[in-house]
């Protein structure tokens, strides 16, 4: 079992005396069956549900009220009536059935004593059908593939770990955690995949647990789509889409196709509701609150970035120069960096957004954008360990602060900048291991003093 960092969370929500009914959501393979399934160890009664079985989809489409079916889960289950306080009922798949769905506000209502939660890969589509569907009556968890500190955690490399929990970290750790990220880099997220190479350490052994993810997300595709067009649109995004992650995308034509804007941007919409892939868009604010930009062109992120290097036939070539700043590096560090930042997020769907300054003699583009402290903070990603800082130092000169950040291929540093127009602001130069650890540094940098 991998330790998951939203393992906290469900304790937290198991002690909690308002307790809601709880729904991990998440794309495919990612997790969410065998972190629950390992939470459920820490209950002394427990019922395990999975609506892809006839038999377990039948006891919530067979019954009007929510006191049978507890009467059938515990004949079933052999449990006695007197066990429902503190009983945990696991409904896996849950979006094979919209009874089962609209339930979950019963068993709030009805049974707060009993710990409920649900997991389904393709919950978004399936809440499409459900009338009266429980808002208010139950709460979200998010899941990611492994981040970095997960993916240590698979590693057992304890050192490490060690050292990446320290704020800042350790100078004589560098060279490991770097080293170490680098091969993160390479594998990906995916659990299947960091379980095998734990296992065995060779990349070459992953291709066919890559290849069989891959035709796992295409082959939903037709519960998906709902209709033929849909398909081949959504088709064709799947077999181009990861030729175009170093820039920003049009929806018109995508991939030098005759499809158009609308029919595009529908099938995109529908594969970031599958948590396939995600649209990041850009912004143009400089004070809080970020406010994303629909009608600008956005930036394409997958689910996982050990897949896209599978895809684009690189692994082999990044595990024998052994670096992150060749010629994939416009595109795969800052995805990365991005899946890390997102994978922090546990509570929510938001994504993050970067900043564009769109001018015919002056444009900028800066990486990404986070909220913080009632801040906008800019953060540049860099595929080596120097870089222009020019579309920084323009977002800084409108800022209303003097904190940015850039992460980067080299060590943990904080310096003073000056911009062009005299501008001073504290630069904090971040490894690329500490992406996921962003908001505990911009707790640091603000603790930045320019006078």
């Amino acid at each position: 079992m991998i330790e998951r960092h939203i393992l906290k969370e469900l304790l937290n929500w198991k002690e909690k005396t308002n307790r809601k009914p709880l729904i991990i959501r998440g794309a495919r393979q990612v997790g969410k069956t065998t972190l629950i399934k390992s939470f459920s160890k820490s209950y002394q009664n427990k019922i395990l549900l999975n609506l892809e079985k006839p038999a377990d989809k039948r006891i919530f489409e067979s019954f009007e009220n929510i006191s049978d079916i507890i009467d059938v889960l515990l004949l079933k289950f052999k449990l006695s009536p007197d066990k429902t306080k503190g009983l945990l009922i696991f409904i896996d798949e849950i979006q094979e059935s919209t009874a089962a769905i609209k339930y979950l506000r019963y068993f709030y209502e009805e049974y707060p004593e009993i710990h409920v939660i649900a997991a389904g890969s393709l919950l978004e589509f399936a809440l499409k059908d459900v009338e009266n569907f429980p808002v208010g009556r139950v709460e979200y968890l998010y899941m990611h593939p492994l981040n970095f500190r997960e993916y240590l955690n698979a590693m057992n490399h304890d050192y490490a770990i060690e050292h990446l929990s320290h704020t800042p970290v350790t100078p004589s750790a560098h060279s490991v955690l770097i080293e170490l990220f680098k091969s993160y880099a390479i594998v990906g997220g995916m659990p299947e995949a960091v379980k095998m190479y734990v296992e065995e350490k060779k990349i070459a052994g992953l291709t066919r647990i890559y290849e069989s993810l891959w035709e796992t997300f295409s082959d939903d595709m037709t519960k998906y789509a709902t209709n033929k067009t849909e398909l081949n649109v959504m088709r064709h995004i799947v077999n181009t889409a990861y030729l175009n992650l170093d820039a920003r995308i049009k929806f018109q034509h995508f991939g030098n196709s005759n499809y158009k804007s609308r029919e595009v941007g529908e099938a995109m919409r529908t594969l970031e509701n599958a948590r396939f892939l995600f649209l990041i868009y850009p912004t143009t604010e400089v004070e809080y609150p970020i406010t994303p930009d629909y009608k600008k062109s956005p930036r394409l992120q997958f689910l996982d970035s050990g897949l896209v290097n599978y895809k684009n036939g690189i692994q082999a070539e990044l595990l024998t120069s052994g670096e992150l700043s060749g010629n994939y590096s416009g595109y795969l560090i800052p995805h990365l960096v991005t899946q890390e930042i997102m994978s922090i997020n546990s509570f929510s769907n938001t994504k993050p957004n970067f900043w564009v300054r769109e001018k015919s003699q002056s444009s900028a583009e800066v990486d990404l954008v986070v909220p913080y402290s009632g801040k906008i903070i800019p953060i540049e990603i860099k595929s080596g360990e120097v870089g222009k800082l020019r579309s920084l130092h323009q977002f800084m000169e409108r800022v209303n602060h003097n904190f940015a950040v850039r992460i980067y291929g080299g060590e943990f540093k904080i310096q003073k900048v000056v911009t062009p127009n005299n501008k001073k602001f504290w630069l904090m130069n971040l490894p690329y291991y500490l992406s996921i650890k962003i908001y505990d540094y911009l707790e640091l940098l603000l603790s930045n003093d320019l006078s």
